[in-house]
């Protein structure tokens, strides 16, 4: 048994370290499932977990440990961009943006009250941030924040004093997670919520807003147009749309852009339903001529964009109706259908529907690769030449006047933002962001168990010392405050000033708090993705406001 002694003895060799994360995370993992009326932590326990251990003793040599803590942080922050990144410039646009606005009226109120806690007691503010992170349970803003704390301690030695920044956060954790969800059940309650009619009222709003592509048969009816080239109709109406075919004389042949048409001519275009009476206006009436059983060796076929060639240049260059003779009618990207332009760029994973002859439409798929299999591979590459840059994008200085040291938007920001970017504009250069969806959840789960844990092993001991002075109980309610009132005062000004769905609302306020058991809970709650869809909106500006404001107000008030 000398063995087992020695294996927990030696704390700084690797069998010790790995076997010490291997039991917080498991235990953590497996107390995360258990749950009360769709009200569970999930992964949050595996901080508590951590920071049972670390109390026990199970400490991990301190530069190891943070190693381990970075490292986690950034593949989390890293993958969670390149799974937001797509749809995000989307979501600044119209209603978008308002959704932006409130979140980050938000995250200003929760900074107000701790501003004026900080004036009313004498918590330090580098603890009084590290309540917020928990109280709005954003964990890269603590980490943020325990690294600007590191660098300033080098000028301000009485830093090396404070309490830990990370069991000031497991403090306010809990309080935050049920916090969100008790302001959303007040809210059901006070404002006697209808959740079916909240649905029926969104689902109308989002398809007015955001049209799903529909397709149109109409007859060319308008003289003007008899004897033109197709491209008439794109010159008149200055809107996204694609003729798919044209039977003319009972002939169907792929539209193009020189097609010429004639009187009596159907047309299949595929449009935006707000743009369909207007092309009836110009065309003609509509009608349920089939332009597909006629002709069999005229097919449509979904593509799978695998060629990197291919994303960098836009469909005007790749003028795939000349060189292949078919027409790209739709693109599919991250869950959402569009119809393309002359402008648009292909991204690696996208999956265009493309019709025209077979022979034609098998050679495109050549050029544009349709690799099931190199959908599947796992881009090692990619993923770490983009945390690189991330890592190097944090790095950098941002001096601002009156502010001591510089602000970094750190291992935190950095990737997060490089791989927002990336994700957006990696086509236009050599850098592959697709990751299946299963890898990017897959490592951003073994990222943020891994930072989580290391908080709480580093925690553990200070955390139940705080937790047990006079000062505990005092904390938990502070944390609920800093929870509590800023999610109400915008729910207020969301719903009465911004009018806003109450799906709407939820979605707002667990991703303004970059909550994942929050979300999880209202969803289940309205049975509904459209609080899912607010969240993802919100959450990329969010995050990276968190980790910039945690930086700041140390910056400011040490």
């Amino acid at each position: 048994m000398n063995w087992i002694i020695e294996l927990f003895s030696n704390h700084s060799s690797p069998a010790y370290i790995i076997l010490v994360y291997a039991i917080v995370i498991f235990s953590g993992v497996l107390l995360g499932k258990l749950g009360y009326k769709g009200l569970s932590f999930g992964i949050a326990c595996v901080l508590f977990t951590g920071i049972i251990m670390g109390n026990f003793g199970f400490s991990i040599d301190e530069h190891v440990l943070e190693y381990i803590k970075d490292f986690g942080l950034i593949l989390f922050v890293y993958t969670m961009g390149l799974q937001v990144g797509p749809g995000f410039f989307a979501s600044l646009k119209k209603q978008g943006l308002t959704l932006n606005l409130l979140a980050i009226l938000c995250i200003f109120l929760s900074v107000a009250v701790v501003i004026v806690i900080f004036f009313l007691t004498d918590i330090p503010i580098p603890s009084l941030v590290g309540l917020m992170s928990g109280a709005v349970t954003n964990t890269p803003g603590l980490g943020a924040a325990q690294q600007t704390v590191k660098d300033l301690a080098i000028l301000h030695t009485n830093l090396n004093n404070i309490p830990s920044l990370g069991s000031y956060y497991a403090i306010a954790y809990p309080g935050g997670v049920i916090g969100i969800i008790l302001v959303v059940i007040i809210l059901k309650w006070v404002f006697k919520i209808n959740i079916e009619k909240e649905k029926a009222a969104y689902e109308e709003k989002t398809k007015s807003s955001s049209p799903k592509p529909e397709k149109i048969t109409l007859r060319v009816e308008n003289p003007a147009l008899v004897g033109k080239a197709v491209k008439t109709i794109f010159d008149t109406i200055q809107t996204k749309f694609v003729v798919t075919r044209i039977m003319h004389n009972n002939v169907i042949s792929p539209g193009t852009k020189d097609t010429i048409l004639h009187e009596n001519d159907f047309v299949r275009i595929v449009a935006n339903p707000a743009d369909m009476e207007r092309l009836k206006t110009l065309i003609g009436s509509e009608c349920n001529e089939d332009l597909y059983s006629t002709d069999v060796s005229l097919v449509t076929k979904k593509i799978n964009v695998t060629r990197k060639e291919v994303c960098t240049h836009p469909l005007s260059e790749l003028d795939v109706i000349n060189h292949h003779g078919v027409t790209i009618s739709r693109v599919f990207r991250s869950g959402i259908e569009f119809i393309p332009n002359g402008h648009t760029r292909l991204q690696f994973g996208d999956i265009v529907t493309v019709i025209g002859y077979e022979n034609h439409v098998d050679e495109l798929a050549k050029e544009f690769g349709n690799s099931k299999k190199q959908l599947s591979e796992p881009n090692i590459a990619g993923l770490f030449i983009g945390i690189a840059i991330g890592v190097i994008f944090g790095s950098i200085p941002l001096a601002f006047p009156g502010i001591p040291v510089p602000v970094k938007l750190g291992l935190a920001g950095g990737p997060l933002i490089a791989a927002i970017l990336i994700s957006r504009y990696g086509s236009l250069f050599p850098i592959t962001s697709y990751v299946t969806q299963s890898a990017n959840y897959m490592v951003r789960e073994i990222g943020i168990v891994l930072f989580l844990s290391s908080v709480g092993l580093k925690a553990g001991p200070a955390f139940v010392q705080t937790i047990l002075s006079s000062q505990g109980l005092t904390l938990v309610l502070l944390g609920l405050c800093i929870t509590i009132i800023p999610l109400i005062i915008t729910s207020l000004v969301g719903k009465f000033f911004c009018k806003l769905n109450f799906l709407e609302i939820f979605g707002l306020l667990a991703g303004a708090s970059t909550d994942p058991p929050a979300l999880s809970f209202t969803t289940k709650m309205v049975g509904s993705d459209a609080p899912a869809i607010v969240y993802a909106s919100v959450y990329p500006l969010t995050m990276f406001l968190r980790i910039l404001v945690a930086q700041i107000i140390i910056l400011i008030f040490v």
